[in-house]
């Protein structure tokens, strides 16, 4: 899953809770690993499917791992900067000499940031980097920061409602990149298509009854997220209706490849990739259901 229990996978539960799953014959177990973690046992064979963002299917790919990107969940990249109002920092631009923290230099997070740092003509050593694991809240709320690498569906939110009004300079707004997904791995796709075509439909109608009906949804989030019931609901609501408006699209799970043509392009301009890959091998469409 590559995250702790959230109200950010109702879809999943959802399709859980309602049978969709059931219906295509499958059970599913979720695993809170990290995403690297989750993209690695895919790789080796020791799971069927896991959620990653586009960036480390590539980042696999390039290392030999035969994964494969077949559901497009995010049509947006979430990554986003979060600073203060009242530090003045509203575009990427401004992000230059200043102090961001972020969880680490991987991930998501570290690529989207490159990403808006690169869309302003700045690079790694016009800013100083903070790796922070998961607190960027508590940082950005105790002055450690000038600025925190967030979710923008996240994190932003928490802030605000504890009364820090923040900027939040989104990577969706400057470029348009491969985000979080379904992954499978060549295997699975060979030996079991049925299996991931029932994958994706239940999780595509997961994602259509959460955005159809986002209270239920939530109130099915219960059983699977611990404390959320004492949680600060009108945050954790504001979490979910943040994240509905990054999983609307036209075709639900429906992979752009211009999107993934960009994300190829960071990552080689940041040298994680030696040569560019076949990006056919890299994602599909083949397995959503008509229009």
């Amino acid at each position: 899953m590559g995250y702790i229990p959230n109200v950010q996978y109702a879809p999943l539960y959802v399709a859980v809770e309602r049978g969709y799953f059931a219906d295509e014959g499958i059970e599913v177990d979720f695993d809170y690993s990290t995403e690297t973690d989750g993209v690695a046992l895919l790789g080796a064979g020791d799971v069927q499917f896991s959620l990653a963002s586009g960036e480390q299917v590539l980042l696999a790919r390039a290392q030999g791992l035969p994964v494969v990107y077949v559901f497009g969940w995010w049509q947006g990249y979430p990554v986003a900067v979060a600073a203060r109002t009242v530090s003045g920092i509203a575009r990427p631009a401004d992000l230059s000499g200043k102090r961001i923290g972020l969880p680490g230099t991987f991930g998501a997070s570290y690529i989207g940031l490159r990403a808006l740092l690169d869309s302003a003509g700045l690079s790694e050593a016009d800013v100083t980097l903070d790796s922070i694991g998961f607190n960027q809240v508590q940082a950005l709320l105790a002055g450690q920061e000038q600025a925190v690498v967030v979710y923008a569906n996240n994190e932003p939110i928490q802030l605000e409602a504890q009364g820090v009004p923040v900027n939040v300079i989104r990577v969706a707004d400057y470029v348009q990149l491969a985000s979080n997904g379904l992954v499978s791995n060549e295997a699975t796709i060979r030996d079991h298509p049925e299996l991931v075509r029932g994958m994706v439909r239940a999780f595509q109608l997961g994602i259509r009854d959460t955005l159809a009906d986002q209270q239920a949804a939530y109130e099915i989030c219960k059983k699977y997220v611990e404390n959320l019931a004492q949680a600060d609901q009108a945050v954790q609501t504001a979490v979910l209706s943040a994240s509905l408006e990054f999983w609307k699209a036209d075709r639900i799970g429906y992979s752009e490849p211009q999107a993934w043509t960009n994300m190829q392009n960071v990552l080689l301009e940041m040298g994680l990739m030696e040569s560019p890959l076949d990006l056919e091998q890299a994602f599909t469409n083949v397995f959503l259901p008509s229009p």
